[in-house]
């Protein structure tokens, strides 16, 4: 029998919001495991997958760097986007409208799983739906996340960033999977730590917009087959 996961779309969330709600999430999980354990029973629920879209945020991981921010504050507050250092790993990032951000607050030990395999299925994940659409798209050596132009005559650019937090085998953070992203909030940065690569996004691979709701159905059904879970909404 597939684990079950519980998925809840919290629509436009500021980002201090939905992070505070998967530390909640993270800590009715590890208690719920670690009565589990105390009492000897096998496993735990199997979590939860959040899906949000950010106003303008920029997010810098355990291992980034400040500088990786090329603005000064003034310029942010201007441009009214918001910066958080996170406990994440990985270097900076931006979140914004028209973006698909996942946070999957599961537990790898119920999937039988490491970190590293919890990557790759996300990646997977997300391969697969662009794949549907008909495009292609690859996994970048000692470059985590999901990369286009891999044919070796351009400049390698990521459609989808991942940043994980794994706390006594229980995950939180995840992806950030640009649709119609406005790549423009990109320059701003050096986007997780690089200067030689890129980012893009379906609507600027395909030309055209992409219907928001039908594109979380699509990433929704292709998280439950990679990761053999069986996906059930918040009650």
């Amino acid at each position: 029998m597939k684990p079950a996961v519980i998925y809840e779309d919290l629509g436009k969330a500021p980002y201090r919001e939905a992070w505070d709600y998967q530390e909640q999430l993270l800590k009715q999980l590890q208690d719920k495991k670690l009565h589990a354990a105390k009492n000897e029973q096998n496993g735990t629920d199997g979590g939860y997958l959040l899906f949000c879209e950010h106003p303008h945020v920029y997010t810098l991981g355990r291992s980034g760097k400040d500088n990786n921010l090329l603005i000064p504050e003034e310029k942010l507050r201007q441009e009214h986007i918001e910066y958080f250092h996170t406990n994440r790993g990985g270097d900076i990032t931006y979140h914004g409208p028209g973006q698909i951000v996942g946070y999957p607050i599961i537990d790898l030990d119920l999937l039988n799983i490491g970190v590293k395999k919890y990557i790759f299925l996300i990646e997977e994940t997300i391969i697969r739906v662009l794949r549907e659409i008909g495009l292609e798209a690859g996994r970048l050596e000692q470059a985590t996340g999901v990369w286009m132009h891999l044919n070796g005559t351009e400049i390698p650019q990521k459609i989808c960033a991942i940043g994980v937090r794994v706390s006594r085998g229980i995950t939180m953070h995840g992806f950030a999977f640009n649709i119609n992203t406005n790549l423009h909030f990109f320059n701003y940065i050096n986007p997780c730590g690089f200067t030689d690569k890129g980012v893009t996004s379906v609507e600027k691979e395909t030309g055209r917009k992409w219907d928001f709701e039908k594109m979380k159905d699509r990433v929704k059904k292709q998280f439950g087959e990679v990761f053999q879970v069986h996906l059930t909404n918040q009650p």
